[in-house]
């Protein structure tokens, strides 16, 4: 036992050890690169941040509730990006509530299958990606969907020099962080999300809280596509790009388990900022494309290993 516990500080140590020599050698990167530390660039890293971190605040109640992660995030943003822009004709307001409508009700049937008949996340959120790609290159013959009206713009605006979707990511990681911690259903997601087995024993609801988490999720990843849109003044499955593995990044970055039941969504704001202060610091060094995507991926894989570890100590 004594061994044991001897073992455990010292991976403990090593962990903090190691964390914070990687904290370091970022803070020196990031004081010695010109215009990193600037309010005009904080901005941009904000900006960068905004449309992935919408989406991964509400894929986090995904990852919460035991999901892992849905693979059908971009075609489901994409979509949605399409129902708003095609819808503007009605006006703004209707136009965003119907996107949203479209993208809760397209990941709540995908919660469904999952919480009700125990299908595979991740294959099941593949084959819907394909079907939802598939139905809309279909609807619209490959074509870009074009605005229908002029109010996307007022999603492009900029108050007090800040774009309106960093104030919505804001606001959507504080209001989703109050459902997790001071609601029912939030208390009910880590539940299930720690032992699914162990909450239906206790009477909790599985099914209709995953049906519940997913279509959040829905939520968060249409009210990113209508940004998405209204960015571009265009919508088509060309959009979709790495946009899921982007935002599977964020929420993972963020330290949100990918076994269920650890997270917040103000982690996941969080590691959707880190992940684009990392890009930009490697594009204000110089670096391509190729070398941001593969950063990503490394600090995906670090953060991983590292919240696996931590919960092999923490468990009993």
């Amino acid at each position: 036992a004594a061994g044991t516990g001897r073992a455990q500080r010292v991976r403990r140590a090593g962990l903090v050890a190691g964390t914070a020599v990687g904290l370091a050698v970022v803070l020196v990167f990031a004081v010695t690169t010109h215009r990193f530390l600037t309010w005009t660039n904080v901005k941009a890293i904000f900006n960068s941040a905004s449309l992935v971190g919408i989406m991964a605040l509400g894929l986090t109640f995904i990852t919460l509730v035991g999901g892992v992660a849905s693979l059908a995030v971009a075609q489901t943003a994409v979509v949605a990006a399409m129902v708003f822009l095609g819808m503007l004709g009605l006006g703004l307001v209707p136009a965003l509530v119907l996107a949203i409508a479209v993208g809760a009700a397209i990941t709540a049937i995908q919660g469904v299958l999952i919480g009700a008949w125990n299908a595979n996340p991740v294959i099941l959120t593949i084959g819907a990606g394909f079907l939802i790609d598939g139905f809309a290159q279909d609807v619209n013959s490959g074509k870009i969907v074009q605005p229908a009206g002029g109010g996307f713009s007022t999603l492009n605006a900029t108050p007090a020099g800040i774009p309106v979707a960093v104030y919505v990511m804001v606001l959507l990681a504080l209001v989703l962080q109050y459902v997790l911690r001071r609601t029912v259903l939030g208390r009910y997601v880590f539940l299930v999300g720690t032992n699914r087995a162990a909450a239906r024993a206790a009477g909790v609801p599985v099914a209709r809280v995953v049906i519940a988490a997913f279509a959040l999720a829905g939520v968060g990843f249409a009210t990113g596509g209508a940004f998405l849109g209204a960015f571009n003044a265009g919508a088509s499955t060309y959009l979709e790009g790495t946009l899921t593995f982007d935002v599977i990044a964020a929420v993972l970055v963020g330290g949100t388990s990918v076994a269920g039941g650890h997270g917040s969504t103000l982690r996941t704001l969080g590691g959707a900022l880190v992940i684009a202060a990392i890009s930009d610091l490697l594009l204000l060094r110089g670096f391509g494309t190729g070398a941001q995507v593969l950063f990503k991926g490394l600090l995906v894989t670090i953060v991983v290993i590292a919240t696996q570890a931590r919960m092999r100590r923490e468990a009993p």
